[in-house]
């Protein structure tokens, strides 16, 4: 499932590694986030076979990921592989994921992510998944034995859900609009469930630069400071011990932006109205973010 706007070319490329799979998906969604550019004409005429979602208003990522996975639940899938519509998968990227889950002996995981890399094929440091904290020595075992390591959160960008943990975890928090909303699913998502990194699995991330969130964010920042105060104040995803540590990451995080930032009063007003916004209510249940946008979850 693919979450498209206004990308139309790198799309057609994500569809097109789709299609390549040494084991292709059942079925591929495309959910077209209302975008300006053709994308869904382009998906209709040049990759019929796409179950197309086209959504009135665009509710970015976080809304189309839990449109897209409403459907999916809906549609009695079993396993539903998230990405972005920047996202090229190499040809054995599912099949190493499945691969994966028969062969691990644990419990079975709710989640698998692959290893992200940019153009050049070096590590993309936006995507580096979390281990686990204080994994114990059999998770760390069942995880090494198929090649993977134990992770606590992931991105969208290439993640493999098992359809029954996002029905008793929930969908993803469709208000957080951009940003950490992929943080906050998967923490909830794997709280108290087993979840993969596996390398074997590699997917391109087509960002126009490399570099981690770091990066100079410019206006977005607003949401990575509302969407941080959520998730650390609001959500289920982390423990009272996790959220001390991913604050203090945090924080020491955005200390490094606004060093390295060219537009630091940009930040500040993103920082102020960030943290405002974040500690004055919290985000408003998906299905209700949704059915203002124009849709209706299933």
């Amino acid at each position: 499932m693919v979450v498209a706007y206004n990308r139309v070319d790198l799309l057609a490329q994500t569809l097109t590694g789709l299609a390549a799979q040494t084991r292709p998906a059942n079925v591929v969604h495309v959910v077209d986030n209302a975008s300006t550019d053709g994308t869904a004409g382009r998906v209709r005429h040049q990759f019929p076979s796409v179950v197309l979602h086209e959504l009135p208003r665009n509710t970015g990522g976080a809304g189309g990921f839990a449109a897209g996975l409403a459907h999916a639940l809906h549609d009695g899938a079993d396993l539903v592989w998230l990405m972005d519509d920047d996202t090229v998968p190499q040809p054995d990227a599912l099949e190493a994921l499945l691969t994966v889950r028969d062969r691990y002996r644990g419990p079975g995981p709710a989640a698998v992510a692959s290893r992200v890399v940019w153009t050049d094929g070096r590590d993309h440091p936006m995507n580096t998944p979390r281990t686990r904290p204080g994994v114990g020595e059999q998770e760390r075992a069942d995880a090494a034995a198929v090649g993977c390591l134990p992770v606590r959160s992931a991105s969208f960008v290439s993640l493999l859900v098992a359809a029954h943990a996002v029905r008793e975890a929930g969908l993803p928090e469709a208000d957080y609009f951009l940003w950490n909303d992929d943080f906050e699913f998967s923490t909830r998502l794997l709280r108290t469930r087993r979840g993969l990194y596996c390398p074997a699995s590699v997917v391109e991330h087509h960002t126009k630069t490399f570099g981690s969130t770091d990066a100079d964010p410019g206006d977005r920042f607003y949401y990575e400071v509302r969407n941080k105060v959520w998730t650390f104040l609001r959500s289920r995803g982390l423990t009272p011990t996790e959220k001390v540590l991913y604050g203090g990451s945090t924080v020491r995080r955005w200390g490094r932006t606004f060093v390295a930032s060219s537009q630091r009063g940009r930040l500040a007003r993103g920082l102020r109205q960030g943290l405002a916004d974040g500690l004055r209510a919290g985000p408003r249940p998906t299905k209700e973010v949704m059915r203002e946008a124009g849709v209706e979850l299933p």
